[in-house]
């Protein structure tokens, strides 16, 4: 679990490095028009990815054991703040109305309000397969920890129920020792009983 975590850590710290890339200014001034629309649509594809490796991440960790658990969670959280913040400066580039001119603080402005609109469902329709994805990723996890849940229940009652044969087994086993024990006793009682009485009747022969 804790390679596939840091396999998807390195993948992460490589997306954000790109879009800060993208986002630097020496690359947004030297852009315009197409190169700066494709500048963006790549921020936005890269950022969806990070929001899905976080998602892998964040699952990756519900299953990690408490002694653990802690260490690697201040880790996602430390993830999901730097994508939420690069995840603003792209939104931020995307928020002057149309027509408003090239502004070096929001290089990424669209000129016209088409391509903004499509733009803006493109990342809308984007992120809800996202949402859904996640959604189901976790209905799945959840599913998966009540079945791991269902088997140690199960587990522990199989359990149970050695422990309380092993118990009757044993109790079995005493009382057979306890009749073998008897049967020796009635048998050695019985040889007494017929030695006193064939004294008995060599006594009464004697006598007679």
């Amino acid at each position: 679990m804790a390679d596939l975590f840091e396999s998807y850590s390195s993948d992460l710290k490589q997306l954000l490095s790109s879009l800060q890339s993208h986002l630097s200014p020496s690359t947004l001034q030297s852009q315009s028009g197409e190169a700066r629309k494709a500048t963006l649509r790549r921020c936005e594809m890269e950022l969806d990815e990070a929001e899905e490796i976080l998602a892998q991440m964040d699952i990756e960790v519900r299953g990690f054991p408490q002694s653990v658990k802690n260490k690697y969670s201040v880790q996602l959280r430390g993830f999901r703040g730097e994508v939420e913040r690069v995840g603003e400066q792209v939104r931020s580039q995307m928020s002057r109305p149309a027509g408003s001119g090239y502004d070096p603080s929001n290089p990424f402005a669209e000129s016209s309000s088409g391509a903004g609109n499509d733009a803006d469902l493109e990342r809308q329709s984007q992120r809800q397969r996202l949402l859904q994805g996640t959604a189901t990723l976790e209905d799945g996890q959840r599913r998966l920890e009540e079945s791991n849940r269902i088997a140690l229940e199960t587990e522990d009652l199989g359990a149970d129920i050695l422990r309380d044969l092993r118990g009757q087994r044993e109790q079995i086993e005493h009382s057979r020792d306890t009749l073998r024990q008897a049967d020796g006793n009635l048998e050695r009682s019985s040889k007494t009983l017929t030695t006193m009485i064939r004294r008995s009747e060599s006594l009464f022969g004697w006598l007679w």
